[in-house]
């Protein structure tokens, strides 16, 4: 993390390899005065604009990213961007592989490379907050693969956006089965699917729609559900952290408030 002294322009950037399959990387940016030349990337670029706006031009045509938009720009087409708003913007970016968006999208993102879809949005901005901190990993990957299978659709056939999915309750109990039996080890989707035969944004729809919640979710109510039991046996929340899976106690504190409204240590307190 580095920012421009005071009075300066500010270009205060963090960015990081999160070892989630499909992101190369993650980066977030606040730029008051900077304009990229024109240039171009290996990888996809998934931004969302938190602050401000961003223009830039995409083979010779310009474009825009106002609040509520995502953009996504596709590899080897070169590319620049500047402010469009006086105070600069602030940007967040997943620069993704070929594992969610083949090459054959190319064409169609360089046609429509801003997508109006707030739900897409939302969803990406679920991918960051989960790519922040360690431990999340299942989260990132599941919410990543229903964000690939959206920008798919969108690229491909605005109608697809809208398709019923298929119900597939027997895939849903093997993977609710095979979670159960991983509750501390972990599970990547990635293996999941292997596993289980299946494609990795299937499995996570099959198990929503037969449970009406997600697989990183189930797994960590389960881990909570663990965490509660071993508080009220005494165990001091650090080492409840490690025995139920979660990467250490803060991780631990963040999902048990979540669930449970207050902090494992003042659940702890409060036993009998």
């Amino acid at each position: 993390m580095a920012a421009e002294h005071a009075g300066r322009p500010e270009r205060t950037v963090s960015a990081w390899r999160p070892g989630l399959p499909g992101v190369v990387e993650v980066f977030h940016a606040r730029f008051t005065e900077y304009a990229y030349p024109m240039h171009v990337h290996d990888a996809w670029t998934l931004l969302i604009v938190d602050d401000g706006a961003v223009r830039y031009d995409l083979d010779r045509h310009e474009h825009g990213t106002p609040h509520d938009t995502v953009s996504l720009l596709p590899p080897h087409v070169p590319h620049n961007g500047a402010a469009a708003t006086p105070d600069g913007f602030r940007k967040r970016v997943l620069y993704l592989d070929g594992t969610h968006l083949g090459d054959d999208l190319i064409g169609a993102a360089v046609d429509r490379p801003d997508l109006r879809d707030p739900l897409l949005r939302r969803r990406v901005g679920q991918v960051h907050a989960a790519l922040v901190g360690p431990g999340d990993e299942l989260e990132a990957e599941s919410r990543l693969t229903l964000v690939g299978e959206r920008l798919r659709a969108h690229l491909r056939s605005r109608d697809d956006a809208a398709r019923e999915p298929r119900r597939d309750p027997v895939l849903a109990r093997r993977l609710r089965e095979l979670l159960d039996a991983r509750v501390v080890e972990g599970l990547g989707l990635a293996e999941a699917a292997g596993l289980l035969s299946a494609h990795p944004t299937h499995l996570v729809r099959a198990f929503s729609g037969a449970y009406g919640i997600a697989p990183h979710q189930y797994l960590m109510s389960r881990r909570v559900g663990r965490a509660r039991r071993l508080l009220l046996d005494g165990g001091p929340p650090s080492e409840v952290a490690v025995a139920t899976g979660f990467y250490d106690q803060a991780h631990l504190t963040r999902h048990f408030r979540k669930l449970v409204g207050v902090t494992p240590g003042r659940y702890r307190a409060g036993g009998r």
